[in-house]
């Protein structure tokens, strides 16, 4: 479904990603784990069109979408939930979940969207009328989440979905996006929890400043000994 193919970036001088390439297969779930500074959401913004690459080549579903802007992005099936989460705090939750959609035709069918989302997250049902800035850390993760999953996207990227939420939902986040996996959609996944993020994957990139150091099946990289003491905490 998605092939990057010797990708780099370059941040005024200084280099974020170095030749990295990976593929991500229709109905996986695919990890990207890795320090801070590795060259993740560098990456996931690369595939999003929210930064443009020096040098290689992305293919989705078998066309180059290298150098298009956003918006084309979106409408060829790639949904980004960033970092950070970045609703919009002065609309409500409502508003937020429209604009996820705002490259679709089809607005007579965002009733079904939202329903959709409600089932995964019940309290957005209850806040829709609220102003996404008064949400608490997890509902605004929420919001993120199905806020990308309005453009109804065939890919669609995470970028460290559990930063700062209480243990008991990030389980309930990570259980949510075998949920959306299951119902079809491939995943591209940045976690910093690299255990809940392998224990969900099918497969794994290991990132290291700007490259890919190791790559195989979730299962095996949970046995790699590198990956045990320096991601891990054993």
């Amino acid at each position: 479904m998605l092939s990057v193919r010797n990708l780099a970036v370059y941040y005024g001088q200084v280099q974020g990603l170095r030749g990295i390439s990976l593929e991500v297969g229709e109905g996986e779930i695919v990890s990207l784990i890795g320090a801070n500074g590795a060259g993740k959401t560098t990456t996931l913004r690369a595939i999003s069109g929210l930064i443009r690459p020096t040098t290689g080549e992305i293919i989705f579903e078998e066309r180059p979408i290298t150098g298009l802007d956003a918006r084309e992005i979106v409408i060829r099936g790639i949904s980004h939930s960033p970092e950070g989460r970045q609703i919009f705090p002065r609309m409500t939750v409502l508003e937020n979940l429209e604009l996820g959609g705002y490259t679709r035709k089809d607005k007579q069918n965002f009733s079904a969207d939202y329903q959709r989302i409600y089932e995964y997250f019940p309290i957005l049902a209850e806040r829709k009328q609220q102003l996404a800035g008064t949400l608490s850390g997890g509902e605004q993760q929420m919001l993120a989440i199905g806020r990308a999953l309005m453009a109804r996207p065939r890919l669609l990227l995470l970028d460290e979905p559990s930063l700062g939420l209480a243990p008991l939902l990030v389980e309930r986040i990570f259980g949510i996006i075998q949920a959306i996996n299951g119902e079809g959609v491939t995943v591209l996944l940045i976690e910093q929890n690299a255990y809940q993020a392998l224990q969900i994957a099918h497969r794994g990139y290991v990132l290291e400043t700007g490259t890919v150091a190791l790559t195989g099946q979730a299962d095996e990289l949970l046995e790699n000994d590198h990956v045990r003491k320096a991601y891990l905490g054993e």
